[in-house]
């Protein structure tokens, strides 16, 4: 079994232009890192408390500025993502996690809004403890009201976490609530 320890460690960035002028804007969504798995589970201090077999592992990074409309949208993407083979018609990437009826484990994880400043990771970009964990709550319970409330795992916020996962495939994802092209247009108009 594989530990996963993932630290972003990018600023993401997409060149946008103003007025004739190229300018760089920051890309502020809600990201999304989602994996296809056999099997992951979640440990803290010692003890499994979430665990789920066949399915996606979703690594959650909440930017200080994600609304609802982020959370609904991550919440529909990755629910609808065509990320798992149809045995019946033979396509690779025909039916999402809902269609073949496996589990998703959501893991918040602020380390995916961080980026390098010199070599010391900085993550004053990423939501705040206080609001995240509030925020984060709510994006449990939209994923549990849009799927199966028993199918929808998730692990501790704010605890140090040990992640475990079989990768299937490998199959990774990374979703951003906004794509690079709406953040650009937005600045435009």
């Amino acid at each position: 079994m594989m530990q996963l320890q993932l630290v972003w460690a990018c600023r993401c960035r997409v060149p946008a232009r103003v007025g004739g002028v190229s300018r760089r804007t920051s890309v502020r969504a809600m990201r999304a890192v989602v994996q296809r798995v056999a099997s992951a589970s979640v440990e803290v201090e010692g003890r499994i408390v979430s665990e789920i077999g066949p399915g996606l592992l979703v690594l959650v990074g909440i930017h200080d500025s994600d609304s609802d409309a982020d959370a609904d949208y991550i919440c529909r993407k990755v629910l609808n993502m065509r990320l798992f083979p149809n045995e019946i018609t033979g396509k690779a990437w025909d039916h999402s996690v809902m269609q073949k009826n496996y589990q998703v484990l959501l893991v918040s994880q602020f380390t995916l809004y961080g980026f390098l400043k010199g070599n010391k990771p900085d993550f004053h970009v990423a939501m705040a403890p206080q609001r995240a964990k509030l925020f984060y709550a709510s994006l449990v319970d939209r994923f549990r009201n849009a799927y199966n409330n028993d199918a929808i795992k998730d692990g501790v916020f704010g605890a140090m976490m040990k992640v475990n996962l079989v990768n299937d495939g490998p199959v990774t994802m990374q979703l951003d609530s906004q794509s690079p092209k709406n953040s650009v247009d937005a600045v435009e108009s």
